[in-house]
């Protein structure tokens, strides 16, 4: 046991003092996930503000000057372009110089204060469904406000008396300041940790078998127990540097609320790094070159988790299918995990099912990695 223990030392040794030396595998370790995070947090957002628009203002009255301002100082839109027609609006939208465009016609004051029904034009760029749904959500809100408002203005004026209204007072849990970023920086600290940690095990492996040190590792009296863990062990303790790394960078750089217990994300990241570990060794034995390593990687694990995963789109907007498969995907989980202990404060009486879930993959996937690996050993 004591000599056992001794050749996954030196194991150890060597992989760190590999590493060490390979200027690239140092930078994929340590630089990667810092720069990862922050290129990606700030990317991976749905906040949209400072759109630019184009307003054609036909009417030219208080009336329409004021209901565009509402636009502007509503701090999602920036009037950037203003036209006197409605035929030139359509070169800003074709030509992507503005996401969206207010016609106002004439008789819009005279309308309101004649108490009929007005139309104002709202055209968008929909080359990009999603950033015109959010678009559309926000100037349907801001005219939705301006007309709740001249009808309780004109209203009073006729009473005499103020209008009673219903006001709603809303609450909103775990993230207040419907920050995107709070909800998707701990999916980013997920998925740069899923990738750190199966691109340096699979990588290092098959820079070993191309390098021919692995061939001269098996005729030695090493058993294929002590050459894997010797292996894994370091790239899981590197693993670990990188959730320090990451989780510091989405606490105090992104200033994402960490509300729960931190010994418990690292617990649970332990599980998460099993997976991920054993999707790596696995890769390792059927891939001949790093090249081949990246491509498997990339084309059958980080493409289908990360749109699988929840990550990238809701999974309740899946085809029913797609759902059932997602629970296949162990990034899920781990997903599910972050968020609940970042914006709601989770125990592991709410993330048990989660946590389940990834140790009985971990398990499995390791097992079949290391027996898969241990045949070719052998």
């Amino acid at each position: 046991m004591r000599k056992s223990l001794e050749v996954i030392l030196e194991i150890m040794k060597k992989e760190f003092y590999q590493v060490r030396r390979d200027k690239k595998m140092l930078v994929v370790s340590i630089v990667a996930p810092f720069v990862q995070v922050l290129l990606l947090g700030y990317a991976a957002t749905t906040d949209i503000k400072n759109t630019t628009m184009v307003v054609c203002d036909q009417d030219k009255t208080e009336e329409s000057r004021g209901f565009i301002r509402e636009f502007s100082n509503s701090g999602y839109f920036i009037i950037r372009y203003v036209v006197n027609t409605p035929p030139e609006v359509d070169p800003y939208v074709e030509h992507a110089r503005a996401s969206i465009a207010l016609v106002i016609p004439a008789g819009f004051a005279r309308d309101l204060l004649s108490r009929k029904t007005t139309e104002v034009q709202v055209v968008l760029d929909g080359a990009d469904a999603n950033t015109a749904n959010i678009l559309l959500t926000y100037a349907t809100q801001i005219v939705a406000s301006y007309s709740q408002s001249v009808v309780a203005r004109y209203a009073t004026r006729i009473a005499g008396r103020s209008i009673p209204r219903i006001l709603p007072e809303p609450r909103v849990w775990f993230n207040p300041d419907l920050l995107s970023s709070n909800f998707m920086v701990p999916g980013v600290v997920a998925l740069v940790l899923m990738i750190i940690t199966m691109t340096l095990t699979s990588l290092g492996i098959v820079k070993e078998k191309e390098m021919g040190t692995l061939e001269q590792l098996m005729v030695t009296p090493i058993k294929p127990h002590e050459l894997i863990l010797g292996k894994l062990i370091p790239f899981s303790l590197i693993g670990f540097l990188d959730v320090v790394i990451v989780l510091a960078l989405a606490r105090f750089w992104f200033k994402v609320p960490l509300l729960g217990s931190v010994p418990l994300l690292f617990g649970l990241s332990v599980l998460f790094i099993l997976t991920t570990l054993g999707l790596g060794l696995w890769i390792s034995t059927i891939a001949k070159s790093q090249q081949q390593a990246m491509l498997i990687a990339q084309f059958f694990f980080f493409m289908p988790f990360i749109f699988l995963s929840g990550f990238a789109f809701p999974i309740a907007n899946m085809p029913q299918v797609i759902q059932y498969v997602t629970y296949l995907i162990p990034l899920r989980y781990f997903l599910e995990i972050l968020r609940g202990i970042f914006l709601k404060g989770a125990g592991l009486n709410e993330l048990w099912p989660q946590a389940m879930a990834l140790l009985a993959m971990g398990v499995v996937v390791l097992t079949v990695s290391v027996l898969r690996f241990q045949k070719k050993l052998e």
